[in-house]
């Protein structure tokens, strides 16, 4: 696992790509997900779970705002791998309520 996967809106993914995060591999599959308002959740949730299902991917990096969209399919993964991380965009401010790996934490230290 040594890649790290993006799900988000053009200027972070754009960001990110530039930073030397993008991989396109063997089979014309890449690593990332430009989501707009043309998007269909349908195609943000597949290409969501095809990162899920990859062994070389180890965090995915997605917009919060694009992870409410699919916030179920973000709370139901419970591996370690991929790490899933919400981050913000420069349009949608983080909220740390939403963060589905903050909420985690929080039901450890609720039950101890």
């Amino acid at each position: 696992r040594n890649l790290i996967a993006v799900i988000g809106d053009e200027d972070t993914v754009t960001g990110l790509l530039l930073a030397g995060v993008g991989h396109i591999d063997s089979k014309q599959k890449s690593n990332f997900l430009v989501v707009d308002g043309k998007t269909p959740i349908a195609k943000v949730e597949e290409t969501f779970n095809e990162f899920l299902r990859r062994r070389d991917v180890a965090i995915i990096l997605i917009n919060q705002h694009v992870a409410d969209e699919i916030r179920q399919a973000i709370d139901d993964h419970d591996q370690a791998f991929p790490t899933i991380l919400e981050i913000p965009s420069k349009d949608h401010p983080y909220d740390p309520s939403k963060d589905s790996v903050l909420k985690r934490v929080q039901r450890l230290f609720d039950g101890s």
